[in-house]
């Protein structure tokens, strides 16, 4: 039996228990998503979007899936210790797929308005608000994972920013995976910024470190309105056990300014797919990442920014650094389609192979159809600067200092583009200790262990 054909069954045979522990919002797409599985399946290595990573060896192990949302026994405000200080977050926690609302103390600090929580709940409390959004830019047509996760997802988490509303103080979703079977995960993201709003989100992946495997599907839909501004970073640092595939989708408004970071510090296989569209003018996005990855370690990132619109701006950066067998790919997209007029949009991917093993596959492409733009896209894949290592080794420092510093060189610009202050410090800290071998795992964090 295909992977996708066990997961069309087990819907069909668990439809009542899947619909009766989420929310009708979330229930009323589920049947459609069924229904292109059923059509078009997972993504197969024959798709030339997919040609690195075999989606479908991923989702066909035999996962355990908590359909009847089983409380978990952990409190993860107890258990864990953010490792990134001073920077004084709104944290807030899902473990596996299910929000964690036992206690909530983060809440009492949102500015009047502002809705943070479980998507499940806030769609039954306030079903107008999130039928407008939910699903509406996830393209289930496009991918089935999409699609698939919209057929098992029964919560998440949910951000509702009203008009000229600032929330000063970053949101922080912890993501806990954790365990004592091969186990399944559909969570999603569902993020509202409203007019001239303002709001900041941090999101970091944890996984248990046991022998146990891990399947992370995420989507996160994000609507920036006109004139919002708002910042999205992802940062994984799960096991070498754990798959994760993640898909972004945001829209933007006119003269909105969107920053989308993903950073990979830790990892088994991660696929991340960012889409965005610009339906306003005067908007910009920077969207970036980085992934630092060795062993048999892979990181795929497939990337599409549609100009739809004129006048506006989009900056796009990822590098990655591969070690011993890993594998990494990058296939970036840009389409500039007719009418964008005054368009400009700038794509880079650097990549760094430090050892003969590691292999890297990157495909840079511009679609222009607008005549008055400017428009650049460029790939470069190399080793470490013999004469770099030459030069430090000869003023005393060790060939694996010299190694570890140029590495953390060539990640520096990516981490600049992070806009919070005690986040790129710590974000230089942990990439450093990648670097020197150590795992990096927050050392307060208890929550992803097994007692």
């Amino acid at each position: 039996m295909s992977a996708v054909q066990q997961y069309i069954d087990l819907y069909h045979a668990q439809k009542d228990l899947i619909t009766g522990h989420s929310s009708p919002v979330m229930n009323a797409l589920r049947d459609e998503a069924v229904a292109l599985l059923e059509s078009r399946g997972l993504p197969t290595l024959k798709d030339e979007e997919f040609r690195r990573t075999d989606i479908e060896a991923l989702y066909a192990p035999d996962y355990g899936l908590n359909l009847g949302r089983v409380n978990i026994e952990v409190n993860p405000y107890e258990v864990f210790r953010c490792d990134v200080p001073n920077l004084s977050t709104l944290l807030y926690f899902v473990v596996n797929d299910t929000f964690y609302a036992q206690a909530q103390p983060a809440a009492a600090k949102l500015p009047e308005g502002v809705l943070v929580g479980s998507l499940c709940e806030m769609a039954r409390q306030y079903p107008q608000l999130v039928e407008r959004y939910y699903g509406r830019a996830a393209d289930m047509k496009r991918d089935g994972t999409v699609a698939l996760n919209t057929a098992f997802a029964q919560d998440g988490f949910f951000i509702y920013i009203p008009d000229g509303v600032v929330v000063e103080k970053p949101i922080q979703l912890v993501n806990i995976l954790r365990g004592n079977v091969d186990f399944m995960v559909n969570r999603r993201l569902l993020i509202v910024v409203g007019k001239g709003a303002q709001a900041k989100l941090l999101v970091c992946d944890h996984s248990d470190e046991s022998s146990v495997r891990f399947l992370a599907s995420q989507v996160c839909e994000i609507f920036v309105d006109d004139d919002a501004v708002f910042d999205y970073y992802d940062m994984e640092e799960s096991s070498e056990n754990t798959a994760k595939v993640a898909s972004v989708f945001v829209r933007q408004g006119a003269r909105s300014n969107v920053l989308v970071n993903g950073i990979v510090l830790h990892n088994g296989i991660t696929r991340s797919n960012y889409y965005s569209t610009f339906a306003g003018e005067h908007a910009e996005l920077s969207l970036c990442g980085m992934g630092i990855v060795d062993k048999e370690q892979s990181v795929d990132t497939y990337t599409f920014i549609d100009h739809a619109v004129s006048h506006c701006h989009s900056n796009e950066l990822f590098k990655y650094v591969l070690n011993d067998s890993a594998r990494g790919s990058f296939c970036g997209r840009i389409l500039v389609r007719h009418g964008a007029q005054k368009t400009e949009a700038y794509q880079g991917n650097k990549n760094l192979c430090a050892s003969p093993l590691a292999k890297m596959y990157t495909k840079p492409q511009l679609e222009i159809y607008a005549d008055d733009v400017k428009c650049s896209h460029g790939a470069t894949i190399g080793q470490l600067d013999q004469n770099a290592l030459f030069y430090m080794r000869s003023r005393g420092i060790t060939e694996a200092e010299a190694r570890m510093l140029l590495m953390f060189a060539f990640t520096n610009d990516v981490i600049e583009q992070v806009r919070l202050d005690a986040l790129k410090d710590r974000l230089r800290q942990l990439v450093e200790k990648r670097f020197r071998g150590e795992l990096a795992k927050c050392s307060g964090c208890q929550a992803c262990r097994q007692d």
